[in-house]
């Protein structure tokens, strides 16, 4: 339905007059004539009969007014909505993150930006790297927070390193330490997260050729850490995951020094949505001052 021939229908239904309605828009008597004869032949109905003052409503045209008015108005609010995602007035931005950066990092990033905009809904959900990549494939995140490993099959916005620590029981034997020897990991019952499939932790094994006897597997950084304090094993992690955890268990810098790189995936870092964009913004100013 063109709105054109709707907005017709209303001027010559509030003025009565063609030629008003014809003034009011900026058409010529002829054009407004058109339309609303367009507009009768689309609908199959009968909207003015023609008088010596000018035109004056069917009942079937009495009748339609409102609903056409609400029409108008539906459209008016799309594009007034449009307008408001322009400006980041309005919208939601869908994060899906690790734990450790969804209780750390980001609480303080979406604080400074609801500051500036308010109107704006967060929707965030603590993932392991897999669920990340299937909410990021099923376009139910706009943005990942994760760290860097190979595959990235995504638009990848490096932000921070951070130090991949030892963590061990502590009775162990090494506890008091300045470092642990990833080679001891091969003789210690090892624990790790992600289901068995922490990417970033593998690699770091894989590129020191340490191959440990993995005896548990968990799906985050505090059920592994609570495992540690039981005397259960030792584990990787990344430092930022465990900051929290320093009662009945020893973090130890690893020997050699290992770290891993956390950013934001994106499915298309050109296509994201203008709330996104600017969060992004909000979120590389945090890091570049940090």
């Amino acid at each position: 339905m063109e709105n054109s021939r709707c907005k017709a229908f209303i001027e010559c239904a509030n003025r009565g007059s063609i030629k008003a309605a014809a003034d009011t828009m900026g058409y010529t008597p002829s054009a407004i004539s058109q339309l609303i004869t367009a507009f009768e032949k689309e609908l199959g109905l009968k909207l003015f009969v023609r008088t010596q003052k000018g035109v004056e409503l069917t009942r079937e045209g009495y009748e339609l007014v409102p609903v056409v008015r609400s029409y108008l108005a539906q459209e008016q609010e799309i594009y007034q909505f449009a307008s408001e995602l322009k400006g980041v007035t309005r919208g939601k931005i869908t994060i899906a993150s690790y734990p450790s950066i969804a209780t750390t990092w980001l609480p303080e990033i979406v604080r400074r930006f609801k500051a500036d905009y308010p109107g704006i809904q967060f929707s965030i959900m603590e993932s392991i790297r897999e669920d990340i990549f299937q909410r990021l494939d099923r376009n139910e995140a706009d943005i990942g927070f994760l760290a860097w490993a190979d595959p990235m099959p995504y638009d990848w916005i490096p932000l921070t390193e951070t130090a991949i620590i030892a963590a061990v029981p502590e009775d162990h034997p090494l506890a008091s330490r300045a470092s642990f020897p990833i080679r001891e990991c091969e003789k210690n019952d090892f624990i790790l997260g992600s289901w068995g499939r922490e990417q970033e932790i593998l690699s770091i094994l894989k590129k020191n050729k340490v191959h440990p006897e993995i005896k548990y597997t968990t799906y985050d950084t505090p059920a592994t850490l609570a495992l540690v304090r039981m005397g259960l094993g030792v584990s990787l992690v990344n430092e930022l995951s465990a900051q929290a955890w320093n009662e009945h268990l020893v973090k130890l810098p690893l020997d050699p020094p290992a770290s891993v790189t956390f950013g934001i995936a994106v499915n298309s870092r050109e296509q994201m949505t203008n709330a996104a964009k600017k969060f992004l913004e909000y979120t590389e100013s945090y890091f570049s001052e940090k």
